[in-house]
């Protein structure tokens, strides 16, 4: 039974998913509280947590552009498709980052002034370079996934993330509390990067088949699907990172960083949220021609699988926000514990607003999710200029809470509509996932 248990998809895919997502998020949270105690000033911490907000919005509206699309066609297409595909799909990956590297160079001074901060500017040039180094990352990750394979996407994950991991620890046994250069920080990102890539790339090769010809045919249709995933993605992560965005602009780049220890620790309940969404849009893609139902009580029961996690998570934060903070950095942060009182309620609501793009996604419906996207991203900025305006460093929280519920209400509208979908059923499935859990535990005990 057990062996039969290893073997499935699922519990394959969700070892190797929450894997990749869980050790990236611990090293990066680990690389923060290292610069943090020991290695940069609060406005150098500062300047770093702008340059990753920067070219994490590109990354993840790549990653929109390709992934999806690249996914959804690969799942049913046929053999002769198949290679004319996957170089479609890399012809867009490459056009696409030289469009990143020129737009991000082109604005790199001017995002340097607004912020004011030179050094800004130069590591935004460093990653001109990363970006065309992350080419074969993504894109091998991509037709692992395809593939249904997710042990190659862990591993070059774990590689682009301990690089730059592996200096800064490094950096700690040899300099003790030395100060760092971001520019060492942007090139060993870079290198890591490329790293990542060589890695990715040999995971990859038995899933690689290119046509001979490029057809533009195929290129049009991926873009044209991808395009509204592009869009989607780029306003989510706008609209996840507005509030640092604004108060690095409207108070200091020192408050963005001192806002992101909170952040930091509130993304670790993305874990198995974005875990379950790279696992379920498969599925997902497959049982979308299935009917209403299927949808339905795939969605209920991946918000549910994921709530029952993040309710005592939400409960332990609230408990030891002030131990938290203190452990991954110093009591000059400390104004950080009650922002993430404030902002780990953000976790409540993700399953619900990821797994509906997952759902739409799916359903060949990336329209809806876009302009749901552009709307939450507006309310955001709208909402953020607002309470950082009145309350400073925590408007910022202030701000995308409202958004969170505000569009939390609206999606469970359309969802209902479309797909009979109730909220208090994710609510009941979380329960039932305790229940299980405890009737596990116990039939254990009797032993």
């Amino acid at each position: 039974m057990l062996n039969k248990l290893k073997e499935s998809y699922w519990f394959r895919s969700g070892f190797f998913t929450i894997g990749e997502r869980l050790s990236a998020m611990l090293m990066g949270l680990a690389s923060l509280m290292l610069l943090t105690k020991y290695h940069l000033s609060v406005d150098d911490v500062g300047v770093w947590v702008i340059f990753l907000t920067i070219t994490a919005i590109l990354e993840v509206g790549r990653i929109g552009l390709l992934s999806n699309a690249l996914i959804k066609f690969l799942s049913d297409c046929t053999e002769e498709d198949y290679p004319r595909i996957i170089r479609a799909s890399w012809t867009l990956n490459v056009i696409l980052t030289v469009f990143i590297a020129l737009f991000l160079f082109a604005l790199s001074g001017v995002i340097g002034v607004y912020y004011k901060s030179s050094v800004l500017s130069d590591i935004l040039k460093i990653y001109c370079l990363t970006t065309f180094l992350l080419i074969p990352f993504f894109q091998c990750n991509f037709t692992q996934q395809a593939n249904l394979s997710f042990k190659g996407v862990f591993f070059a994950t774990f590689t682009k993330v301990g690089v730059l991991f592996g200096f800064i620890l490094a950096m700690y046994f040899v300099l003790g509390k030395g100060e760092l250069s971001l520019i060492d920080l942007a090139i060993w990102q870079a290198i890591g990067s490329g790293a990542a890539s060589v890695v990715s790339y040999l995971f990859t090769r038995k899933y690689s088949r290119f046509s001979k010809e490029l057809d533009w045919e195929w290129v049009k249709i991926l873009f044209n699907y991808g395009k509204f995933v592009f869009g989607t993605n780029m306003s989510a992560m706008l609209y996840k990172s507005i509030d640092k965005l604004m108060l690095g602009s409207l108070v200091t780049t020192a408050a963005a960083g001192v806002y992101e220890l909170a952040i930091r620790v509130t993304n670790m309940t993305d874990v198995p949220t974005l875990a379950m969404a790279n696992i379920l849009f498969p599925q997902s893609a497959k049982q979308a021609n299935s009917g209403e139902g299927a949808l339905k009580s795939l969605y209920e029961k991946a918000v549910g699988a994921v709530l029952c996690v993040m309710f005592p998570a939400i409960i332990f934060v609230e408990l030891f926000a002030e131990f938290i903070i203190l452990f991954i950095s110093t009591e000059e942060y400390l104004i950080a514990a009650d922002l993430l009182r404030l902002t780990i309620l953000y976790g409540f609501f993700m399953p619900f607003t990821v797994q509906f793009g997952t759902v739409m996604d799916a359903a060949r419906n990336p329209k809806i999710n876009f302009r749901f996207t552009i709307l939450s991203m507006i309310l955001n900025i709208v909402f953020n200029y607002i309470f950082i305006s009145k309350f400073g460093i925590y408007g910022a929280a202030y701000g995308t809470l409202l958004t969170y519920l505000t569009v939390f209400f609206m999606m469970q509208i359309v969802l209902k509509r479309e797909f009979k979908i109730n909220f208090l059923d994710c609510i009941k499935n979380a329960f039932f996932f305790y229940g299980e859990g405890w009737r596990i535990a116990k039939s254990y005990l009797k032993k």
